[in-house]
């Protein structure tokens, strides 16, 4: 297993040796590099990380701050040439806290204890099997299986994802959107929205850039994916 890293440093230098240092380690993996607290944000609003190297001082938006606001929160290593914010640091439940200039023996203790929690504590990633009709899955402790025209749409919540189905309960399992929709026959089943795929068999109505599935259930089509859904509607309903 990699860890997936993003790394926030407003000073270029900084931020390429960081990158080095990541690059440097096997069990790490840079995925992102950001010049502000907002340019993170942005990048965390469609992808998930494991670890961030966060510097606190930073101007408009300083690194503390921007873990605090962070509701889902990956382990963070904060980077900093004041000593004075390491008990603060250890308050948001910081990984570790390095002073800048970071040596790389430094900077290599610090992700070595990242790596211990990750394999103490990060679950292992749940399964999936698929056939032309049925689907299995891993939910709590079982294996189900669920036959691909009762699903109605797919829905992500984080690391977990729910299938809602057309005449049951939801079953959730543990893996992340993208990865179910590489698993699914694409001539049945679109990604719609970042946070949702749906059983094209199942939509009815679409209404105001929408799919209605019944009066509480509405399923936004995302910008990106608007013009694919356009050409499944061109071929499918008449004008």
């Amino acid at each position: 297993m990699k860890i997936k890293c993003l790394a926030i440093d407003d000073e270029p230098l900084a931020l390429q040796q960081i990158e080095a240092y990541i690059e440097k380690t096997p069990f790490l993996e840079s995925v992102a590099l950001c010049q502000s607290a907002y340019e993170a944000m942005e990048y965390l609003e469609n992808n998930t990380v494991d670890l961030m190297f966060v510097d606190i001082n930073m101007p408009d938006l300083n690194g503390m701050d921007f873990v605090k606001s962070l509701s889902i929160k990956p382990k963070v290593i904060f980077t900093t040439a004041y000593s004075e914010y390491a008990m603060e640091g250890f308050q948001v439940d910081a990984m570790d806290y390095i002073l800048k200039p970071i040596s790389y023996a430094v900077f290599l203790k610090a992700v070595t204890k990242a790596k211990t929690w990750f394999e103490l504590n990060q679950k292992p990633i749940e399964t999936i099997q698929t056939t032309p009709d049925y689907l299995f899955v891993k939910s709590e402790y079982k294996l189900v299986r669920i036959a691909m025209a009762d699903i109605k749409y797919i829905e992500s919540a984080n690391e977990y994802i729910q299938i809602h189905l057309v005449n049951d309960n939801p079953v959730t399992t543990l893996i992340r959107l993208k990865a179910m929709e590489e698993q699914l026959p694409k001539e049945q089943f679109m990604r719609v929205h970042r946070s949702f795929i749906v059983n094209l068999d199942q939509v009815k109505v679409i209404e105001r850039n929408r799919i209605v599935f019944d009066q509480k259930v509405f399923i936004p089509i995302g910008e990106q994916y608007k013009d694919s859904f356009q050409s499944f509607v061109d071929k499918i309903f008449l004008s």
